[in-house]
């Protein structure tokens, strides 16, 4: 606790999903002060308002969250706004955090970034060995690109710049548009307002082969804490709940917890995307301590209670 006492923390995309959930645990620590850019007052796209957000805030640690993000659709239509909006922001915030002396910069990647068929678990070695998957890859290449930042400005500066890869995340609060949505809230979503407008069926992407591993945010927000108290070094480390599933099994996973008993049907013309996503978690747990709490079931129906509660 005495680690957060006398810090000004900045986080970007603090008033976003996982962000709300970091500022919460932040404020169980009890910084000097949190600061929260909003993006009507700070287009963190522009270097002059990343320049007054420092100005203003005067930041001892910045929390970088804030991002251009969406699923496999999103990713699709956006590849070139998804590209430069977070390799602008990232790289931007980074190096007028070195100029004005920013004691530790907490840099948020993504499992996007890993190559397109990387071996089972995804060790944080084999980041570089492949391109990513083709429908999100302009976004986890820009994500990357802070890494590589992250490393040139510890061995040229000595920055304290740290970067972290958590795996998909959902939770409570999640975004539920299902223009821009990921896999968890967009099924929750369709099962929920089919089970109400007594719909037989549902359509969702793909055939169901493909596996994904899933982190409940908040223990998401706790890695990120954990992290910027305890880790130190530029190397990339991997934030998950260490498992698989395939779409299909958790597709019906949450048409049973929503109580949705229609057809699933497959639309087979849409991309599956990566084949199989499972992160090597042993760094986490070696370097800071961290392992997910919250397993998925759990965690699908505190979301699930969540969207019932809050939908419009």
């Amino acid at each position: 606790m005495n680690f957060w006492e006398d810090k000004k923390v900045v986080v970007t995309g603090g008033a976003g999903f996982l962000g709300s959930f970091v500022v919460e645990k932040l404020k169980e620590r009890n910084p000097k002060d949190i600061f929260v850019p909003r993006s009507k007052e700070y287009d963190l796209r522009e270097k002059e308002a990343i320049i007054r957000m420092y100005e203003d805030a005067k930041p001892d640690i910045v929390i970088h969250l804030a991002a251009a993000v969406g699923g496999i659709g999103a990713n699709r239509k956006n590849p070139g706004k998804f590209f430069y909006d977070n390799a602008i922001m990232g790289i931007q915030l980074m190096e007028y955090a070195r100029r004005y002396e920013v004691k530790k910069f907490v840099a948020i990647g993504t499992v996007c970034s890993y190559p397109k068929y990387t071996p089972v678990p995804f060790k944080e070695e084999d980041l570089w060995n492949g391109y990513p998957e083709e429908t999100n890859a302009p976004y986890g290449l820009a994500k990357k690109m802070l890494l590589v930042q992250s490393q040139a400005y510890r061995q040229q500066y000595g920055f304290n710049s740290i970067f972290l890869i958590p795996v998909n995340l959902y939770g409570p609060r999640d975004n539920f548009d299902l223009e821009t949505s990921h896999v968890i809230p967009a099924i929750i979503r369709k099962c929920t307002e089919a089970r109400e407008k007594r719909e037989g069926k549902i359509v969702v992407w793909g055939d169901g082969s493909p596996t994904r591993e899933f982190l409940y945010v908040e223990d998401a927000a706790r890695a990120i804490i954990l992290a910027t108290e305890k880790y130190n070094e530029s190397e990339p480390v991997n934030i998950g709940a260490g498992f698989e599933i395939s779409i299909k099994d958790l597709i019906n996973l949450i048409a049973k917890l929503t109580g949705f008993k229609g057809k699933i049907i497959w639309d087979t013309t849409r991309p599956n995307g990566q084949p199989r996503r499972r992160l090597d978690v042993s760094k986490a747990k070696e370097k800071f301590g961290f392992e997910a709490k919250v397993g998925l079931e759990e965690g699908l129906r505190r979301t699930i209670r969540w969207y019932k509660l809050n939908k419009r």
